[in-house]
Formats: C-alpha cells, structure tokens, sequence
C-alpha cells in the first residue's frame, strides 16, 4: 500500500501558511513599536505573545491532526508489511524444515527403492525360470506325443505293407496253385457253408 500523495501537498501548503503567520505575527510588533522602548514588557507585548502562542499551538495541533492518519496509515501497513514478512519467513521456515526432512530420509529411501528393485528383479527371475521350464516340459511332452504318434504310424504303416505284401503273396501263391479244379472245389465248399450258415 502506498501513502496517498494528497496529503503532502495539503500538509506542505498548510506548513508554508502556518509559518508565514507565524513570521508576520512576531514581525508585526516589532515593526509596529520599533520607536518605543521596551514593548515587550507592555500590555500589548504580551497580548501579541499569547496570540502568538496560542496560534501557533493551533497550527501545531491542527497540523499533528491532519498528520496523524497518514502516520497511523504509514504505521498500519508497515505493521502489515512486519506481519507478512513474519509469515514469508514461517512459511520459508516451514518449507526449509521439510526439505531438511526429506533430504535427512533420501538415503534411506534410496536403500529401501534398491532392495524392492533387488527383490522385484529376483522374483521376476525365479517366475522367468519357472515359466521356461514349465515350457520345456510342455515341449518335451509334445515332442513325446510326436514321436509316439510316429511310431504308431510307423508301426500301422509297417502292418498295411505286411498284409498288403501277404495278399500279393497269397494271390500269387493261390494263382500257381488252384487248378481250375481246385477252384471249383472251393467254389461248392464255400456255398455249402453258406446254406449251413443260413439254416
């Protein structure tokens, strides 16, 4: 808050005109009884010096009056200005404590971030083991199922080409060995055989 510049020149302007009164009133006499001798000890000497005094303890008391908000308003914000600077500095106090604060737990913080890091990497490690062995073991057991399939199939495949290869076998066997004859003999057994089968 800054002090309103209209009192300074109402105060200056009313300063000037209280001492040119002043001056005038302790001139007037003197220039008005200068052939006399001794007027300071008549009637009018003190007369003029009561007026005088007592003018100028107007102008002094009217001046303190004019002048008295202005320093009650000077003394207002300078106590405010005391007041914030007193909170400036708590709060900067404040401030400087809790920082104090944290740079005292930093160290311990920085301990307490490296060991969950630590903890956290050797966990993720342990899972990271964990889950490849996990899929080691499901690879091997595919791989056995492959190999077991393959077999099967190697072993089924091995049967269709014997009994393939026996039918060949057969049939070329069969062919160099039934007579016409033969074949006919056959022929009524496996009917016969039917008839019994349907009766």
């Amino acid at each position: 808050m800054k002090r309103s510049p209209r009192f300074f020149p109402w105060i200056h302007w009313q300063a000037v005109s209280c001492c040119g009164v002043f001056l005038l009133l302790i001139a007037a006499p003197a220039i008005a009884q200068e052939a006399t001798t001794g007027p300071e000890n008549s009637q009018t000497g003190w007369i003029f010096r009561w007026i005088i005094f007592a003018i100028v303890v107007v102008c002094l008391v009217y001046a303190f009056a004019k002048a008295v908000p202005s320093f009650r308003t000077t003394s207002e914000e300078i106590a405010q200005r005391i007041a914030e600077g007193a909170r400036r500095r708590e709060a900067a106090e404040r401030q400087r404590r809790e920082i104090q604060a944290k740079l005292a737990g930093i160290d311990t913080e920085v301990t307490k971030f490296r060991d969950e890091a630590k903890r956290s990497m050797e966990t993720e490690a342990a899972r990271l083991k964990a889950l490849a062995r996990h899929e080691a073991e499901i690879i091997e057991r595919a791989a056995q199922a492959e190999i077991l399939a393959a077999q099967r199939a190697a072993a089924l495949e091995m049967k269709a080409l014997a009994a393939r290869l026996a039918v060949e076998r057969a049939a070329v066997v069969l062919t160099e060995q039934i007579t016409p004859e033969a074949q006919a003999s056959l022929f009524r057994t496996f009917v016969a055989e039917l008839d019994r089968s349907a009766n």
